[in-house]
């Protein structure tokens, strides 16, 4: 059964852009200056005019620096985020494209905790509509809901198969998670099971991978049906067509 979450890697960098915004960070686009170097060694940046260029393009570099400091920095922590216990977590340093250096503290932990606890997007100034809806669920949830939905006789199955795609360099700490609270809240005999590959290239396109080897199955006609099948018999159709 599919499931599906406005939440994800797009959503963690506007919360890593809102986050530094209400601190005061400016985000400055790589083509807005230049550095000019007044002594050797010594650099002043120039602010460079371009009054064509649009807001849109504008946007679109700033969140490239952002996705950027938030591959860097930020770790999915072993349990879920803590304010108060994060408080004082020592800051990571990020030096901006016009040569600023910035601190990153909790917020490199928060963020991409919100994968597991939307509710955590509420804190953050700028950030709304997600985490105060109460169909947002978190990615373990997600998962089993999605599981419960399938047929009582393959969800041991499946809950040994959980495959995660994507390009994040947090993917291994984001497997880890996940199955440790996929596992808490399963049947007590379930073996859980969470597949990541090492290739961030392969977790990219893992979809598009497991698509073309089934579709070069020599059983797989028989499996698909027409665009004139669908619009003549409709989905009841297709649910006995594919059980």
């Amino acid at each position: 059964s599919a499931a599906t979450s406005p939440i994800g890697g797009e959503f963690l960098t506007d919360c890593m852009m809102k986050s530094l915004e209400s601190k005061g960070v400016v985000i400055r686009p790589k083509y807005s200056f230049k550095k000019k170097e007044v002594s050797p060694g010594d650099y002043k940046v120039v602010d460079l005019d371009f009054p064509n260029t649009t807001d849109s393009y504008r946007l679109y570099c700033m969140r490239a620096i952002a996705s950027d400091i938030k591959e860097s920095v930020c770790r999915v922590p072993d349990t879920p985020f803590d304010e108060v216990a994060y408080a004082n977590v020592p800051t990571t340093s990020y030096e901006l494209p016009d040569g600023q250096t910035i601190e990153v503290g909790a917020d490199r932990f928060k963020i991409p905790d919100i994968l597991f606890n939307p509710y955590l997007s509420q804190t953050i100034p700028g950030i709304d509509g997600f985490g105060d809806s109460t169909s947002i669920r978190g990615l373990p949830r997600m998962v089993l809901d999605s599981v419960n939905r399938c047929d009582v006789d393959i969800r041991k199955e499946l809950l040994s198969n959980i495959l995660l795609s994507g390009g994040s360099s947090s993917i291994l700490q984001i497997k880890e998670r996940l199955e440790k609270e996929v596992l808490e809240e399963s049947p007590q005999n379930a073996r859980v099971k969470v597949l990541a590959s090492g290739s961030s290239m392969e977790r990219r396109f893992s979809v598009w991978i497991g698509g073309s080897i089934l579709a070069s199955l020599g059983s797989f006609q028989q499996m698909w049906f027409s665009k004139a099948e669908y619009e003549e018999h409709g989905v009841s159709y297709i649910q006995r067509k594919c059980p």
